[in-house]
């Protein structure tokens, strides 16, 4: 069993996290969406490590994380559209699926062999810092295993993957709490998966964008039909909860519930708070328990939490 390191953020330590990621190792760290699970892009080690500490499926790529657009553009290949979208959303909770460069110097495991490649620049100062220090761009699945609550807080992570990964920066600031959105500019554009940046927002930037969050094959990440699953089974649009259920709340009206993600019906609050009351919900249900969450709202960031819900919800795989 590895020995997980914790490193704080000064330069020292964010240094010492780069020298392991540069041989091949993984280390967690903080971005504004969630906590990442990062190893170098470039490394098959590293790459190979990711996949095993997550138990992640082969098949389901990553996203690579950069610290500057002209890194990205160094990836792949950016037409009008994409160039438009990083210069209103990066750096950001966005991420772009674009036709790889052949010369990008990935490892294959990084797009499970595909000819696309995700890609974000966070506004994270940690995680760009990090990636600098890397000097490449850094391959980042949400830090937890496959399938299972996203970490967006040091206890969870070290709670989920202490001893199956080489280290963890340790700093609680993921601001947006929901993973990026993921939009597929190969082809029209296409949401791939919803997140903190709106469908309405991209629209009013591109114009209308087609979506495909539930695919018969999965092209980018976070498109699996289970995914950020607790332990105890997920109800959608409860507005009355039976004697079984932990019953999270949402609006005014949910007085009286063991758990909310926001008594003011705030659904940036709703966002930060669902993977912190889904682990919370989960820890206090019983083994017959079922975690029942009132209805959001389908607008703005609701289209994101819903989509997290609906997948948390599904029949889990055998």
């Amino acid at each position: 069993m590895t020995a997980t390191r914790r490193f704080d953020v000064s330069d020292s330590a964010i240094e010492a996290a780069a020298r392991l990621m540069r041989n091949g190792e993984v280390v967690a760290f903080p971005t504004e969406t969630v906590y990442g699970l990062g190893a170098d892009a470039s490394s098959p080690a590293g790459i190979e490590r990711i996949y095993e500490a997550k138990g992640r499926p082969r098949h389901n790529p990553l996203i690579i994380h950069v610290s500057d657009v002209e890194m990205a553009r160094r990836m792949a290949h950016f037409n009008p559209e994409a160039e438009l979208a990083a210069a209103s959303f990066w750096p950001g909770p966005l991420t772009l699926l674009l036709p790889k460069r052949e010369d990008a110097g990935l490892a294959t495991a990084v797009t499970a062999g595909m000819k696309n490649v995700a890609i974000r620049f966070p506004s994270s100062s940690v995680a760009q810092r990090l990636i600098r220090a890397v000097g490449f761009p850094v391959a980042a699945p949400s830090a937890n295993r496959s399938g299972k609550v996203t970490s967006t807080r040091f206890a969870e992570v070290a709670r989920q993957l202490d001893g199956r990964i080489s280290g963890i920066v340790e700093e609680d600031t993921c601001y947006h709490g929901l993973e990026s959105t993921i939009l597929s500019l190969v082809g029209s554009p296409t949401i791939l998966r919803h997140g903190s940046v709106t469908r309405e927002a991209l629209e009013a930037l591109l114009g209308p964008i087609d979506e495909d969050s539930a695919p018969q094959k999965v092209s980018a990440p976070g498109q699996l039909k289970s995914h950020y699953a607790p332990e105890a089974a997920v109800q959608m649009n409860v507005d009355r909860p039976s004697g079984n259920m932990v019953w999270v709340g949402f609006g005014p009206e949910s007085e009286g519930c063991q758990f909310t993600l926001s008594f003011s019906g705030d659904l940036h609050e709703a966002a930060r708070n669902l993977y912190t009351v889904m682990s919370e919900a989960d820890a206090s249900a019983g083994p017959n328990d079922v975690i029942a969450f009132a209805p959001i709202p389908l607008t703005g960031l609701g289209w994101a939490i819903n989509d997290r819900l609906r997948r948390a919800a599904a029949p889990r795989p055998a």
